[in-house]
């Protein structure tokens, strides 16, 4: 039997993660199947050999851009040359759409090779246009979101919802948070704070969340609060939260092995009353574990101008979109202010009921209980290809 052959392009480590998932899925249902492309730790436990590094993808923002442009272009002309010279069965672009779809496009210039791009771009949420300049060059689209589909279809393009990865991801049992409770000796409400992973967004958001912090404290002086520190700021932040009222509780990954940071973030996720926490897909993790939350953002001066002159939707929060409510209190741009988040913050501890409907809903809609992502991924791609799937 011919194995399938399928070139997969990642660009970050939840890109990793989707096409570790999409492997394992294909090989569990097509048998023999052959990999070749660009992956991290986790597609490379499903047996891709990279052609390089994935990390050297991993670039966000104009400023850092700019000066590895000329090696990221070359880098998209090395995998361009490894597809057409292999002439795989189908090219698997995951997310990173800045350099997935230019490799997309140039492939599909020379060749028919059948192109899937896994993770539908926001077309729902501003610049619309780019679905149309996909369906230039994608054949077909793995949308994370069920409302996702009509968008990309009406591009032309095929587009099947697999489902959101966070359905499959470990959730603490009650057992583990009240481990979590019992370690760190806390009996009052806890109150996740989760500034963001990068840079930018946690020194725009750390003095105002921990100024909301103070607010609480002053009418709920048991709350603790309990801060699992992204990899990349948790230096910045360990000297950012040293001068917020409360002793907050800071999870330094520094301080674990990978896996016993993920299982005590996990524990903190289902220990906690309530959250307040940056936008990003942040809510659908803690829209797993039922913990409320409310939303408070800021971009840059500049990004403010050009990102909310441009959106199409009324809300930025993932569960509001998914449940099709506003259960979930967001204050962007000039409304994230400590005084309303904080009233927000209280609202919700004294009467979580409400929203944690939604936040059930939301799951329910992104396929949990149902087949897993990866392999509902994998389906979607075999069926593309014509191949019956087992």
């Amino acid at each position: 039997m011919t194995p399938l052959k399928v070139f997969l392009v990642a660009g970050e480590l939840s890109g990793d993660k989707l096409g570790q998932a999409l492997m394992a899925g294909l090989k569990a249902l097509a048998g023999a199947v052959e990999f070749r492309g660009v992956g991290g730790p986790g597609m490379a436990a499903e047996g891709l050999s990279s052609l390089f590094p994935m990390d050297e993808l991993s670039v966000m923002g104009l400023a850092e851009v700019l000066p590895k442009l000329r090696h990221l272009f070359r880098r998209r002309d090395e995998v361009v040359r490894a597809v057409l010279d292999w002439q795989p069965d189908v090219l698997v672009t995951i997310d990173s759409p800045d350099f997935s779809l230019r490799v997309a496009k140039k492939v599909k210039a020379a060749s028919r090779i059948r192109t899937v791009h896994y993770v539908a771009p926001s077309v729902w949420a501003w610049r619309p246009g780019r679905a149309d300049k996909m369906a230039r060059h994608i054949d077909h689209v793995l949308a994370l979101l069920p409302f996702e589909p009509p968008y990309m279809q009406a591009a032309g393009m095929d587009c099947d919802f697999v489902g959101h990865p966070v359905v499959s991801e470990p959730v603490a049992t009650a057992a583990e948070a009240q481990g979590f409770r019992a370690r760190h000796r806390i009996d009052g409400e806890i109150l996740l704070i989760l500034p963001g992973s990068r840079r930018g967004e946690v020194t725009r958001l750390a003095d105002r969340f921990g100024d909301t912090l103070g607010l609480l404290l002053e009418n709920r002086p048991g709350l603790q609060a309990v801060i699992p520190a992204a990899a990349p700021v948790a230096e910045m932040l360990a000297g950012l939260v040293a001068d917020w009222p409360g002793d907050p509780l800071l999870l330094d990954p520094r301080s674990f092995s990978a896996n016993g940071f993920a299982a005590e973030k996990r524990a903190a996720f289902r220990a906690a009353d309530a959250a307040l926490a940056a936008s990003g897909t942040v809510s659908l993790e803690l829209a797993a574990t039922g913990t409320p939350m409310v939303i408070g953002y800021d971009l840059s001066w500049v990004s403010r101008q050009i990102v909310l002159g441009l959106l199409r939707v009324d809300t930025f929060t993932l569960v509001n979109l998914v449940s099709e409510t506003r259960a979930v209190p967001e204050f962007i741009g000039d409304a994230c202010r400590s005084a309303p988040m904080a009233e927000a913050v209280a609202a919700l501890l004294d009467a979580p009921e409400q929203q944690r409907a939604a936040l059930d809903l939301t799951m329910e809609r992104l396929g949990r209980g149902g087949e897993a992502p990866g392999l509902r991924a994998a389906r979607a791609v075999l069926a593309g290809l014509g191949v019956t799937s087992a």
